[in-house]
């Protein structure tokens, strides 16, 4: 086993406690060394609840921390860009929430920069890690259920109204085509690659955030992918892939799965589990990092950066079809 890996978070929100919690699942290969936070008594409160060291009340003092080797972009993603350039300028590897950044020219800033200075930068997509899409990716490789026709994914949840949150403030990049249906267009591209096509609408709130959004995707090999995803209705996280010969049903959530089951014409139906354990789900990621950098390597090939590019462009195609653009945008 390699250095553990000395990690800083940026922001104290409900995200970053989640990747905090993971972080101290994994003490024998990582050291949660830092926090920085915009107001001192929350990095002090957050360092209290994971016994981090250094804490900061400044995102700037974490990120130039003499000592941290990769930094956690845990801030809404209108400050993607801002944040994981800083790290990357003080020459930290990083992990950047999603959504990446709010369009693909600063996605591409950002890849450029990291590969001049030869940093590890990955897109934090976590569903990306877990066991069961390994195990989907792998059954797809191997034409378990024939040729794969399309998708359905949906992502349903609803949090508590407020104009304030990250959820309806638009002026923090507030909408569900970001905030959820980019995990569904991030799973369609791991399986399919680029699509060809792209459409959909969208139901806009009084904050002028896309409250919800359905698309469609068709991919090259005339693969049909259909995504819902919507903050004001009641949840549902359930995702189908069909097949000629069979069908993969993800158990609710998809995104943070446990369990699936496989349908094959003629035979009995397969419950396929993979439970969390301890886990929260962000460890996969973490780890996946971790790997990474011990092997010298400045990009995963699980979530590649030119990938994460071309789903931020697929996400541009939509909001150009809208005519949508963020405040943080001009």
């Amino acid at each position: 086993m390699g250095k553990k890996l000395n990690w800083a978070i940026l922001g104290t929100g409900k995200i970053s406690n989640r990747f905090a919690a993971a972080l101290n699942h994994l003490t024998d290969q990582t050291t949660l060394l830092a926090v920085g936070s915009r107001d001192q008594a929350a990095a002090d409160a957050f360092g209290d609840k994971y016994h981090i060291p250094h804490r900061y009340s400044s995102y700037a003092e974490a990120a130039s921390d003499p000592e941290v080797d990769i930094v956690y972009i845990g801030t809404p993603g209108v400050f993607h860009l801002r944040d994981a350039s800083m790290a990357l300028e003080n020459n930290k590897h990083v992990l950047c929430e999603k959504a990446f950044t709010m369009n693909a020219s600063q996605a591409q800033q950002l890849i450029n920069l990291a590969r001049k200075k030869k940093l590890f930068l990955m897109e934090a997509m976590w569903t990306r890690f877990f066991p069961i899409h390994r195990r989907i990716r792998e059954l797809i490789q191997k034409n378990t259920i024939g040729k794969v026709n399309g998708m359905t994914i949906n992502f349903i949840a609803k949090p508590p109204f407020d104009l304030n949150n990250r959820f309806f403030d638009i002026h923090l990049g507030a909408g569900v085509l970001l905030d959820t249906a980019s995990y569904g267009v991030s799973w369609a591209s791991s399986l399919f690659g680029v699509p060809e096509a792209v459409t959909g609408l969208a139901t806009f709130g009084e904050s002028g955030a896309d409250y919800q959004t359905s698309l469609v995707l068709r991919y090259p090999e005339g693969q049909l992918v259909s995504l819902m995803s919507s903050q004001i209705s009641y949840d549902d996280k359930r995702a189908v892939i069909f097949g000629s010969d069979g069908k993969i049903v993800v158990h609710d959530p998809w995104y943070k799965p446990t369990e699936m089951t496989l349908y094959i014409e003629g035979r009995a139906a397969q419950k396929i589990e993979y439970p969390l354990n301890n886990y929260n789900g962000y460890e996969y990621e973490a780890l996946e990092v971790v790997q990474c950098i011990r092997a010298g390597e400045i990009e995963s090939k699980i979530m590649p950066l030119d990938e994460t590019f071309t789903i931020m462009q697929t996400l541009d195609t939509v909001r150009q079809e809208w005519g949508f653009r963020y405040p943080s945008e001009g």
